[in-house]
């Protein structure tokens, strides 16, 4: 399906949010789905990945959630990179990225393009992370979380309680999909998710992709890996197609 892409701004807490948001070229509405940015901003993958689902036949918008103090930051898959999307990812709230979030969804739904069943997000690292907790506080269909780090173990900004905590509120189906070799999240977090999503009645998958690192799913990354990212891809696809369409 054919695309287009636009960038624009969204109101929230007194100021705009950067935005980039692909759709389907065709006429008609699509399901609306916000795509969550990893710590190095609404960079070239990320936008990429906005491409790809609109294709499927979403409205896609990718916020910039270090709009209020790095505005279009887009940063490399470096040592460099790293560093500075760490710090800036620190200073982010988990009050701060529901406000965001629920601005996202509310500009996604007033588009005349944007219909179907329900809102999806997704999103990768610190975009996982997001992912989930959205799914947790803010009422969306369907949430896929790529290696998300620090589900477990808190929430941004160090906000209590800890987003595991809040997964009995979670509404719509859950997918997440880890790397074994994943040295940001260990063995014992992707198990407590799990343990947590099933003791709470959570409509839910987790999978792990053995012999697979963080950040499987792009190809601008060391730890990329074909299949798992081509069977994560399969995974996202037809969770949409059931939950949103």
């Amino acid at each position: 399906m054919r695309t287009t892409s636009e960038r624009i701004e969204v109101s929230v807490d007194g100021g705009k949010m950067p935005a980039y948001v692909a759709r389907p070229e065709a006429a008609g509405a699509h399901p609306g789905v916000v795509l969550f940015m990893e710590i190095f901003g609404v960079n070239g993958h990320i936008r990429s990945v906005a491409d790809r689902v609109a294709a499927e036949g979403y409205v896609v918008m990718a916020p910039d959630l270090f709009h209020r103090t790095a505005a279009g930051i887009e940063l490399g898959y470096d040592a460099e990179g790293l560093g500075k999307g760490l710090e800036l990812m620190n200073k982010v709230t988990a009050t701060e990225l529901l406000a965001d979030t629920r601005a996202a969804i509310d500009a996604l739904k007033a588009r005349s393009d944007v219909g179907g069943k329900g809102v999806g997000v997704m999103g990768f690292c610190f975009g996982g992370h997001a992912a989930y907790l959205t799914a947790c506080e803010l009422p969306v269909a369907a949430a896929v979380s790529f290696y998300g780090g620090g589900i477990a173990v808190g929430a941004p900004g160090g906000e209590q309680p800890a987003t595991i905590e809040r997964t009995a509120k979670i509404a719509g189906k859950v997918l997440c999909l880890f790397g074994d070799k994943d040295g940001y999240i260990p063995a014992d977090q992707i198990q407590a998710i799990r343990d947590r999503l099933s003791a709470d009645g959570v409509d839910h998958d987790v999978v792990v992709y053995p012999g697979v690192g963080h950040g499987f799913f792009c190809d601008a990354r060391e730890d990329y890996h074909e299949k798992s990212a081509a069977d994560a891809w399969q995974r996202l696809t037809r969770l949409f197609a059931s939950e949103l369409t």
